[in-house]
């Protein structure tokens, strides 16, 4: 019998080979394909960072709790795969864009010979501002060297093949680039050729024979032990100071490095053979992101920020979400209808309350700035702050100290849960007023991410919110208080499964009685097999189901689902939810991917759309997504990706962005 779902690492393996097709499209500007190059890289090795170890602990089984052959053949597959996209990703930097770019006269040195003209410049350049850095390791005296993650090091070999060094190529704390222009050309090189080049200069007898890169990827998961009464803040610090010396998942090593070589830095860090990885002559290519040519023709055109809310003089934000719910669709429009929303509960001498969640924090969050501002106004200010976010944990530890020092109420991360919601509440003399999201409430993720974000002054709905924030100052599971009965709002924890169960349930009646049934659904994420197996049987049904899948998607397409994935300049990060109901089309927006972790190991808020306007604005954003034809791919029922076929030649986040501007316009 063929299997019901989608392997969950393979789908997104697939969606960064998405990513890394975008670098070879040739209607995206040139340095933006190099920065789709930097993300592929950035997204494989946050996978051998998280997902890996879980792979990686299938082969420790004991003998008597062999492995099952489904669960083997993913891991085989899933090396099969990274094997394949590295060498296509190669390809695309080696064949195509370094020579693209040798067309606008920016100059790439990749695996060759620094110019002569350039010697001169780049020797000064290493004494200035490279040899500071620079640290070397006798393997032969130093037999408990620790490489730390995804820091780039040179072996060395020394004539005779019996001594070795190491000497750490310090990329983390210097750019990897060395820019210099010359009669009109740009050139640019890595510094690990620079350090090559006089990595001589380092060692003062033996002649060198050979100089290798590798780096070391490393399990990123935290050790933590979550009790009621924990310091969770302080457990977490903790283990974010082990992080860098966790499990190794993987070693990458330039591709002509020797055999022996292979061996001898797998056995000296630990590793199995099974975990090394030829790869590139140069690793941690995410440092493309910081590429050092900006030249603005070869980037996106800029895309004048849209502003939906214009509030005249002497009025207020807050007046007119009295008087009606706002959207805001980032990165298209301004966020800084969000700040003044903040910014106005700070100052206003009718809020006596705010409250909100933070999940992923700007480093200079001027939302938190207003709400220190407010603290310190005399207002009661609460704060839910995660501090297991992945990779956002110290950040979001330093905002709460700096908050709870300004007097905020802080509350720290329910155990054995994520709140994962992206909601905020304010309360005045007369009611509330709220702020609904579906991203972070992060000022600068807002700038790429598309995202909804509600204002609204909808009472029964804020009411609920309030019963929610009531909930997470007691920082307990759900069986462990009262239950909250949700009527507008769905939250994981409480009604989330069970309330899409029941409005999918309802399609199905509708297709029962051959009345028109759809579904349409925007997710990041969809894994989890209940809500899968009710979409299946909604399709069976003759219910016309169409998803929009941007990462992980287990679902395998059939009659009547269809499933697309978009890349494109902006993330699409947004989680929409349509129902037809009998024509009265349900609208719901929210946090909450189709995940397991989503669903049961975490706090998500979805909320519905009650405004006529608003409901019609998400919806024709809906349908240029369906309707798009250059940055979708449809999902096969073999996991494959393909080309939509229309001759429309759209782009939905172009499409969106003018619909957008002539909405702003009127």
């Amino acid at each position: 019998m063929k299997a019901s779902y989608f392997s969950r690492d393979l789908t997104w393996l697939s969606f960064n080979a998405r990513i890394l097709a975008e670098a070879q499209r040739s209607y995206v500007p040139l340095l933006e394909r190099l920065s789709f190059i930097a993300i592929y890289s950035s997204n494989l090795d946050e996978f051998f960072r998280v997902r890996m170890p879980l792979l990686l602990a299938y082969k420790k089984l004991k003998k008597n709790q062999p492995l099952e052959a489904h669960e083997l053949a993913v891991y085989k597959e899933v090396r099969k795969e990274i094997v394949s996209q590295q060498v296509t990703y190669g390809a695309i930097l080696r064949d195509e864009l370094i020579p693209a770019l040798k067309q606008e006269n920016i100059y790439i040195c990749y695996h060759e010979e620094i110019p002569e003209k350039l010697k001169d410049g780049v020797s000064a350049y290493f004494y200035t501002y490279i040899a500071a850095y620079l640290e070397k390791v006798d393997l032969q005296e130093q037999d408990t060297f620790f490489p730390q993650n995804n820091i780039l090091y040179f072996l060395i070999c020394f004539e005779g093949d019996t001594n070795y060094a190491l000497v750490k190529i310090p990329s983390d704390l210097i750019s990897r680039f060395y820019h210099r222009q010359l009669a009109g050309i740009d050139y640019v090189l890595f510094i690990d050729d620079i350090i090559r080049e006089l990595i001589p200069t380092l060692f003062s007898s033996g002649k060198i024979t050979g100089i290798y890169s590798f780096k070391i990827t490393r399990d990123a998961e935290l050790n933590l032990k979550e009790e009621i009464n924990a310091d969770i803040a302080l457990q977490i610090e903790q283990e974010i100071a082990k992080r860098d010396f966790g499990l190794a998942t993987r070693m990458l090593y330039q591709p002509d490095t020797p055999e022996h070589i292979v061996k001898l830095l797998a056995q000296k860090f630990g590793l199995k053979k099974l975990n090394c990885i030829a790869g590139g002559y140069y690793h941690n290519l995410k440092d493309f992101l910081n590429f050092p040519i900006k030249r603005a023709d070869l980037k996106y055109p800029k895309q004048p920020t849209l502003h939906p809310i214009v509030i005249p003089q002497g009025e207020t934000l807050f007046s007119h979400i009295l008087q009606q719910d706002f959207l805001i669709n980032t990165p298209y429009e301004s966020y800084d209808s969000i700040l003044r929303f903040f910014n106005e509960a700070a100052i206003n001498p009718e809020v006596t309350e705010i409250s909100t969640t933070m999940y992923r924090v700007a480093s200079d969050s001027r939302i938190i700035h207003a709400l220190i501002s407010a603290s310190n106004n005399g207002k009661k200010v609460t704060v839910f702050v995660e501090l297991k976010a992945r990779f956002d944990e110290a950040n979001n530890i330093k905002w709460a100290k700096r908050m709870k020092a300004n007097g905020i109420y802080i509350i720290y991360s329910i155990p054995k849960l994520k709140v994962h919601s992206k909601v905020a509440l304010v309360k005045l003399n007369t009611g509330y007023l709220g702020l609904l999201s579906t991203g972070n409430l992060n000022e600068n993720t807002a700038k790429i991410y598309g995202d909804h974000i509600l204002l609204t002054a909808n009472q029964g709905l804020l009411l609920e919110l309030k019963a929610l924030f009531n909930y997470l100052e007691l920082r307990k599971l759900k069986e462990e208080t009262q239950a909250i009965n949700f009527q507008h709002l769905i939250v994981a924890q409480f009604n989330l499964q069970e309330r899409f169960i029941q409005l999918i349930d309802a399609e199905i009646d509708q297709a029962k009685k051959g009345l028109k049934a759809y579904i349409c659904i925007k997710l990041n994420n969809l894994e989890e097999e209940i809500l899968i197996n009710k979409l299946y049987e909604a399709a069976d049904m003759g219910v016309e189901i169409q998803l929009i899948i941007r990462s992980i998607c287990r679902l395998i397409p059939r009659k009547n689902i269809s499933v697309r994935r978009i890349v494109g300049r902006y993330l699409e990060h947004a989680r929409v939810f349509l129902f037809h109901h009998a024509g009265d089309e349900q609208l719901i927006l929210g946090s909450a991917d189709w995940m397991n972790r989503n669903i049961y190991h975490r706090i998500e808020v979805c909320f519905p759309i009650y405004s006529a306007p608003l409901k019609a604005e998400i919806k024709a954003m809906l349908q240029l997504q369906l309707a798009d034809d250059a940055t979708a791919v449809l999902l096969d029922a073999e996991g494959k990706q393909h080309p939509v076929v229309n001759t429309f030649n759209k782009q939905c986040q172009l499409e969106i962005y003018q619909l957008l501007t002539k909405k702003n316009a009127l």
